[in-house]
């Protein structure tokens, strides 16, 4: 992987630090003093005189008495405006009129297919709306003559005329299109919410995560309340502190362990640990001091979920175990169903419902006082290790199947029913759902590696992301719900911008890494 030449590195060395890529106003002249003003050579106020002249047989010579009385209001003129600043390219008939229409039309106002014109005309009144070219002198004619009949022509007829209701979507599709090149000026408006969603297809930043596992059944990536980030990376967990991209090393188990999964607890202070030895650490992350270490598992714990005080583990021994920090036990239930390792755990939003997956092909619903599972479903035909629940709906939960299977299901565990399903084509690693709109990401491996944002419940595909090289077997999501962390074996860390932000969003939101620019950097 290409790296920058300089690295800045923490304590305790060598391991490399993050390294970023990288006049005045006037009064307005009155006629008196400047007669060659703007206002002194507009047009004749349309108000009557102070003195109205009576009609005569000499009211064609003038006298001081009957001069011009000139308005006081200010008409602006386009005749001076440098289009070319806003890069609006001239109608190509714009020549044409101009030479058909003489002296007369350079001198007066702008042509009736000048780009203001076509602009303005078509976000007035429509993109097929026709020009009018008749000049004001034939449309007074025409309409003297033809009467209220010519009212309606084409030609000759009132722009302002009552016509069908423009639809909404034509007046934005004239400012902007699916893509650039389809608005009629592109990079000069952009409307917003004129259609899908633009969703940036790159990763705006990457962190080089060495030693990162290529292991389907792990969970080494997990996003605090707090806006830190904790990976899992060999027998170490690393913390990375989104807002001043910050590392430090929480903790090493040693050469005769490694890490298999971490999870922050909702407060965000919190971080439990599960080890390939079967043990549950938790740590508090503020003091990076680990508070107390249980023993419980006989094999390694590949999946952690906190509801409160209650931490679950799911281990290759097939169990799940509550534990209650706040006891002095090291569990205080054993929860058996599964003939295979659990891989994936996850707690419902309201912490009364628990959902389990495992390499056992079975998706599992808990209560919080069972030990036996309350529903079991078993449509998945390869191990189920991606599990997410809906915060938009109670009791609406979606999983995903390995390779055998390439499946996103949904269910609703209210009415114990199966919703639907759709075949993403490949591996399903992890899910995750939007807190702020009614999507949901997920992740893949075999074969495509890709990162798919979907529209619940029409499961529409809104984007399809791809960099990783490897199988993206970890994700999470930031806390204001905007941005999402993606791991792989390939070792590195892609953050992208995938969804928009919360409609009440303060302006002190707890994200600080919402950005444009690429970053390449280290998590350690």
């Amino acid at each position: 992987m290409d790296h920058h030449p300089h690295h800045h590195h923490f304590t305790p060395p060598p391991s490399p630090m993050e390294n970023s890529a990288a006049g005045a106003s006037s009064k307005p002249p009155t006629p008196a003093s400047t007669p060659n003003s703007r206002l002194a050579s507009g047009a004749p106020s349309s108000r009557p005189s102070a003195t109205p002249s009576q009609p005569s047989a000499h009211a064609s010579a003038p006298t001081p008495a009957s001069r011009t009385v000139y308005s006081d209001r200010f008409i602006p003129s386009r005749t001076g405006s440098n289009l070319a600043l806003f890069d609006l390219a001239p109608s190509p008939s714009s020549s044409h009129d101009a030479a058909a229409s003489g002296p007369t039309a350079s001198s007066g106002s702008a042509p009736a297919t000048s780009p203001y014109c076509v602009l303005l005309r078509a976000a007035l009144f429509g993109p097929d709306t026709p020009d009018r070219v008749a000049s004001s002198a034939t449309a007074c004619s025409s309409s003297s003559s033809a009467g209220a009949s010519a009212v309606g022509t084409p030609a000759t007829g009132n722009i302002f005329r009552f016509k069908a209701e423009v639809p909404r979507n034509a007046k934005r599709a004239l400012f902007s299109g699916e893509d650039e090149e389809d608005a009629l000026f592109p990079g000069i408006f952009t409307t917003r919410g004129s259609g899908p969603r633009k969703i940036p297809r790159s990763p705006y930043k990457v962190l080089d995560a060495p030693a990162l596992q290529d292991d389907f059944y792990l969970n080494l990536v997990d996003w605090s309340s707090h806006n830190v980030l904790a990976v899992g990376l060999g027998n170490c967990v690393y913390l990375w502190n989104a807002c001043s991209s910050k590392v430090t090393k929480l903790c090493d188990l040693g050469v005769d362990d490694n890490v298999c999964s971490v999870g922050w607890a909702q407060r965000g202070t919190h971080l439990a640990v599960g080890t390939n030895q079967g043990k549950v650490q938790i740590w508090d992350a503020t003091r990076c001091k680990r508070i107390r270490t249980m023993e419980s598992h006989r094999m390694r714990v590949g999946a952690l979920a906190w509801s409160s005080s209650l931490l679950s583990s799911g281990s290759r021994d097939k169990t799940i175990l509550h534990h209650d920090i706040r006891a002095q036990e090291d569990y205080v239930s054993k929860l058996t169903g599964h003939k295979s390792e659990v891989c994936g755990l996850k707690w419902s939003y309201d912490n009364r419902q628990l959902a389990s997956g495992g390499n056992d092909n079975r998706l599992f619903v808990w209560n919080p006082h069972s030990v036996q599972p309350v529903l079991k479903y078993t449509e998945h035909t390869a191990a189920v290790k991606a599990i997410a629940w809906s915060p938009h709906l109670h009791g609406l939960l979606a999983s995903g199947g390995g390779t055998a299977d390439r499946c996103i299901r949904f269910w609703n565990t209210t009415t114990n029913t199966h919703l639907s399903c759709v075949d993403t084509g490949s591996q399903v690693c992890n899910l995750v759902w939007s807190k702020n709109v009614n999507e949901l990401v997920s992740t893949h491996g075999y074969s495509q590696n890709q990162i798919i944002v979907w529209r619940y419940p029409t499961m529409s595909k809104l984007a399809t992301l791809t960099g990783h090289t490897y199988r993206v077997l970890y994700l999470a999501i930031s806390p204001d719900g905007q941005t999402i962390v993606t791991g792989a074996g390939d070792e590195t860390l892609r953050f992208w911008n995938v969804f928009p932000s919360p409609k009440s969003q303060s302006s002190d939101s707890l994200s600080c890494i919402g950005g444009t620019s690429f970053v390449r950097s280290y998590i350690r």
